[in-house]
């Protein structure tokens, strides 16, 4: 009875940076292999003569797995537990991301991607999953808030730094710079049973398909649709959009603007995390600030138009924070990854299939705009859902 009392209490102060490290730095590879395709994208399509469709693929396919993944992940976590779950799927991540630097063909590089985007989209339960055992009830939501600055800080740094630094340093070679940026995080995955807590230690087989009798499951998931469908659609249709405008000259500067937002946002909520978590007026703000933002970048011209898809990244990206923390503060931890599993099936589902939808009617109008209509509609829709948000933790 004492070993298990000992196993179960949360590590004293003193060891909350090292855990503090680790969490941001998986959060990183929640993104960098990701969002490493775009810049490399022109490269690997002129060697491999991949279509625009193929070429788009080398992203939008691992965002679908995103969704996909979710669920393998959250079986993953009721077996072997949310440590060693993260650690396989971060090897798997590696796997992937680095085989696509070795394809020698397009199957190859598409068989790679969906690998790559599988071991990402089981990070993402396993993270919320692990953070009741690392950290104090009191300190969920800095960890959420510490975690996810290291997922949008991947977003900026796989899509910033690696044509003006990373690529030069390694000959220009766009296979090489996918392996450079793959390989660390198997120094991550070793680095995360550095901790002795949890170390290896089984866990109790519990139910893993996600809980649909639980409100929290769907409410939750279509949010983060509402959140993701924005925000990977507006960085899809930007320069269509911009192009209709007639100010495709400021592309560069419009994307480097709308992404670096979201790193704005996840600092924000590393200062007022506790603060703003489980707090339902918050969701409810900004979820309509960002349906506002996304609204601006169609009703307004100019710089305008830009200042006010920036506004909507920045809040999109607090509300995503905000979302993401809910489960392990709401649920008991054996249920933190079921919850979050099924979460990020559906949102990630609706992030991937609204702009796809959007995409598809701007092509039969032949107005860009009128795909971001179809995700100003969505998330329109599904706005009352967060009036509705019950907040208080379940201990059943």
């Amino acid at each position: 009875m004492a070993e298990h009392q000992a196993a179960n209490t949360p590590p004293p102060p003193a060891r909350l940076l090292p855990v503090a490290v680790l969490l941001w730095l998986s959060g990183v590879y929640l993104r960098i292999p990701v969002l490493v395709a775009p810049p490399l994208a022109p490269f690997i399509g002129e060697e491999l003569a991949l279509s625009k469709a193929l070429t788009g693929a080398l992203t939008t396919l691992p965002i679908l797995m995103l969704a996909i993944g979710a669920m393998p992940g959250s079986l993953a976590i009721s077996r072997i537990g949310p440590r060693n779950t993260l650690a396989l799927a971060m090897v798997i991540m590696v796997i992937g991301s680095a085989s696509r630097g070795l394809a020698p063909e397009t199957l190859t590089l598409m068989i790679a991607s969906a690998v790559m985007g599988l071991g990402v989209a089981m990070m993402q339960p396993a993270l919320p999953a692990l953070l009741p055992r690392w950290l104090q009830p009191h300190h969920l939501a800095l960890g959420t808030a510490i975690y996810m600055n290291g997922m949008l800080m991947g977003e900026f740094i796989g899509a910033g730094v690696t044509l003006p630094v990373l690529m030069p340093l390694l000959d220009n070679s766009w296979r090489a710079t996918l392996i450079a940026w793959s390989l660390p995080a198997l120094l991550v995955a070793a680095a995360l049973f550095l901790p002795r807590r949890d170390l290896a230690r089984p866990v109790r087989k519990a139910a893993w398909l996600p809980d649909w009798s639980n409100p929290l499951t769907l409410k939750l998931g279509l949010l983060l649709g509402l959140s993701g469908s924005m925000f990977f659609g507006l960085n899809a249709y930007m320069g269509n959009l911009l192009e209709q405008q007639g100010q495709f000259d400021r592309l560069s500067e419009a994307l480097f603007w709308f992404n670096i937002a979201q790193v704005f946002a996840s600092l924000t909520m590393l200062k007022f995390a506790r603060a703003w978590v489980g707090r339902r007026t918050l969701i409810i703000t900004m979820a309509a600030l960002s349906i506002l933002g996304t609204a601006g970048t169609i009703a307004l011209d100019g710089w305008w138009s830009i200042a006010s898809a920036t506004l909507m990244s920045f809040v999109a990206g607090i509300l995503l924070i905000l979302l993401v923390a809910l489960p392990p503060m709401l649920v008991r931890s054996e249920e933190t990854g079921r919850l979050s599993a099924g979460t990020f099936l559906v949102g990630y589902t609706l992030a991937f299939s609204v702009p796809m939808l959007g995409g598809l009617l701007a092509d039969w109008t032949g107005d860009v705009r009128h795909a971001v209509m179809v995700m100003i509609a969505y998330s329109v829709a599904v706005l009352p859902l967060a009036f509705t948000l019950d907040l208080r933790r379940r201990e059943r």
